[in-house]
């Protein structure tokens, strides 16, 4: 009978520390803090995503947290590890969801890098999606940018049809290495 009462005293005491999304095993996007909004996925299987506004006739920013309409299929209660997110080279505090860092080689390189893209399958996929809604194979624009990074980016800007006139210009072939 102590041993009983000692096991739901300790029951009791660790379920007021943990917040009442963890007990019921639900990530609700709108209940997390904007440090961890960004890459997580709600108990129904939806996006969370970090938005902003500004409070009329004030300066400043503010964050909140919400459920956005974007699906995945394969997981549900997901709040992404610290790990994938210095793996990956991604932003928590990224407002809304956008392929544009997919245009920047750095983010891409890391993005593809083994740490991140054998291990963190939900920053992949977020990326694989948002590449294919460029119309861009993301296996494949890791592929070659492991064969030629500075190939890679430009067919990635042409497919995508962000081509601007000075990125028109540019010269797909690898730049001369320096002996």
């Amino acid at each position: 009978m102590e041993f009983n009462m000692l096991a739901i005293a300790l029951i009791l005491s660790l379920s007021l520390l943990l917040p009442a999304s963890s007990l019921a095993g639900t990530v609700i996007c709108e209940n997390l803090p904007q440090n961890l909004c960004s890459l997580s996925i709600s108990g129904t299987g939806e996006r969370c995503v970090l938005e902003s506004y500004r409070k009329s006739g004030e300066s400043t920013m503010e964050y909140y947290c919400k459920t956005s309409e974007v699906e995945v299929e394969w997981a549900s209660d997901w709040i992404e590890t610290d790990e994938c997110v210095k793996a990956c080279g991604v932003d928590r505090m990224a407002v809304g969801i956008s392929s544009d860092s997919l245009l920047d080689s750095q983010s891409t390189a890391m993005l593809c890098s083994p740490a991140c893209y054998h291990n963190c399958p939900n920053v992949v996929d977020l990326y694989f999606n948002l590449a294919a809604g460029e119309g861009v194979f993301l296996p494949d624009l890791c592929e070659a940018r492991r064969s030629n990074p500075h190939r890679s980016m430009v067919e990635l800007v042409q497919s995508s049809g962000l081509v601007s006139p000075l990125q028109g210009d540019i010269d797909p072939s690898p730049a001369p290495s320096a002996q």
